[in-house]
């Protein structure tokens, strides 16, 4: 990683398809990879005949999506998925067993393909031994409620334990991007277990598909962090009308992006009784990326004098977002930043001059229009501390030592002080040793590491965001 701003990809963690060269009626099958990030590289599979194919991805649970505008041929490969604003470029090598280009959205990240042999299998099981399998020691119920005012209908499970109610209970609110109900990431399921270890503990657990993925409605694409608070909060007033659950015991557990919803939300609603922030941000996100950035390249192998120079160049930009800079203004700025970045880069710096400027206008043209994304536009300038100045009810704020995305050092500390400061003396904050942003017990925290760890959710955050809740709700004395 090396242009300018590509970390943001990381927190938003786009989804992504693919494509491969095809015959006219039997389908052809390729493996590959897309190059995120981090180091992270996000594998693959399609099956193509001669104009349509789908694709599968097993570390975002994809199986068998249809793919649109194929266009393939001996010498290239060439594809895009509009929903997601990305296009494939691909060079198929002369032997046509493998093919090598980018992926273009926000950016351009390296993809490789292989084509496989008749009847070889493409298939890849991931292990994840956390995951629960059914039957469940407790109830799960199919839901479904809505967010009137953003004409949104909202579909999630509802996990009740075994005994007799009214149960306290958890809503769960995903980390940023469209997200399912279990928060499914690099065939992870972390609200899976989550839920599950909550549930069979004495508490019930509301988790549910983000507006407009998965089984719900409503616009997700125009919608900012505020308006996935009034979502949170639509399950919130929906608990209460549920006979199994105690309406004086609902609570709001937030992960990374959900983490800065929690403090909106029982900012707004007296009905909350705890949140949890899981990851939880406690600076603006133009203080935080850039910090993230850094500690991503350097994780990465970039040259932690170049990595440091990146962030600056992030940081500066970033601010003029807040700060009501133009459109112009801005993408010159990202022009400016990557043409001294490609100038600098191994596989750029031997280009013309016309090239590179040719690639700087590109890159600026793709980071200025996510930069003035409505969600990104808010991201950048809302300020965490003023929402958990609002929040009276008592909060547990936990991070991984080795979080890169949120780093705890520099985000408990600012959430700890704005509660405390607003006269709230109901607070926990663990910086737990060894874990990363998604509470995998991990060796950096490079998102890189997220698919290749088996653990989802290391056990001693489960049992400390359980033993907290129990005690604050009064399951255990």
């Amino acid at each position: 990683m090396g242009r300018v701003l590509i970390a943001l990809l990381v927190a938003v963690l786009l989804p992504l398809r693919l494509l491969a060269q095809s015959t006219p009626d039997i389908p052809v099958t390729w493996t590959g990879a897309v190059e995120l990030p981090g180091g992270m590289k996000l594998e693959f599979s399609v099956d193509l005949k001669k104009n349509t194919g789908t694709i599968s991805i097993p570390m975002q649970g994809v199986k068998d999506l249809a793919l649109s505008d194929v266009a393939a041929t001996d010498k290239e490969l060439r594809f895009s998925i509009k929903a997601a604003g990305a296009v494939w470029e691909l060079a198929v090598a002369p032997d046509g067993t493998t093919a090598s280009g980018v992926l273009k959205q926000g950016g351009e990240f390296k993809t490789t393909m292989k084509r496989l042999a008749a009847g070889e299998s493409a298939s890849k099981e991931l292990k994840r031994p956390q995951h629960p399998k059914p039957p469940y020691p407790y109830e799960t119920i199919e839901v479904y409620f809505e967010n009137k005012a953003a004409g949104a209908t909202l579909a999630g499970t509802l996990s009740l334990p075994r005994g007799t109610g009214p149960f306290p209970c958890a809503v769960l609110v995903s980390g940023s991007g469209p997200q399912d109900r279990d928060e499914d990431l690099l065939g992870h399921k972390p609200f899976l277990v989550l839920a599950d270890h909550l549930t069979r503990h004495g508490v019930a657990v509301l988790r549910y598909d983000d507006r407009g993925t998965a089984k719900s409605t409503g616009d997700f694409a125009t919608s900012t962090s505020d308006d996935f608070a009034d979502d949170a909060l639509a399950g919130v007033e929906f608990l209460r009308t549920r006979g199994e659950i105690d309406p004086k015991r609902i609570g709001i557990i937030g992960h990374s992006e959900g983490g800065l919803i929690a403090p909106i939300v029982a900012g707004k609603s007296k009905d909350v009784s705890f949140i949890v922030l899981l990851a939880g941000t406690g600076i603006s996100g133009a203080e935080l990326l850039p910090i993230q950035s850094k500690l991503i390249s350097i994780a990465s192998g970039t040259d932690p004098a170049e990595a440091e120079v990146q962030s600056a160049e992030s940081r500066q930009i970033l601010a003029m977002i807040p700060a009501g800079k133009s459109r112009e203004e801005v993408t010159a700025a990202i022009r400016a930043a990557g043409i001294r970045q490609l100038r600098v880069e191994k596989q750029t710096k031997d280009l013309p001059q016309e090239a590179i400027e040719a690639k700087a206008d590109e890159i600026a043209a793709q980071q200025a229009e996510q930069l003035f994304n409505p969600w990104f536009k808010r991201f950048l300038a809302m300020d965490p501390r003023e929402n958990l100045k609002n929040v009276t009810c008592p909060v547990l704020a936990v991070c991984g030592e080795k979080d890169l995305q949120v780093p705890p050092k520099d985000n408990l500390p600012h959430i700890e002080r704005a509660l405390k400061n607003a006269g709230n003396n109901d607070v926990t904050i663990v910086e737990f040793p060894g874990l990363n942003h998604l509470f995998q017990t991990c060796k950096t925290g490079s998102p890189s590491e997220y698919a290749e760890i088996e653990e989802t959710f290391a056990p001693t955050a489960l049992d400390t965001i359980t033993g907290w809740i129990r005690k604050r709700t009064g399951l255990e004395k």
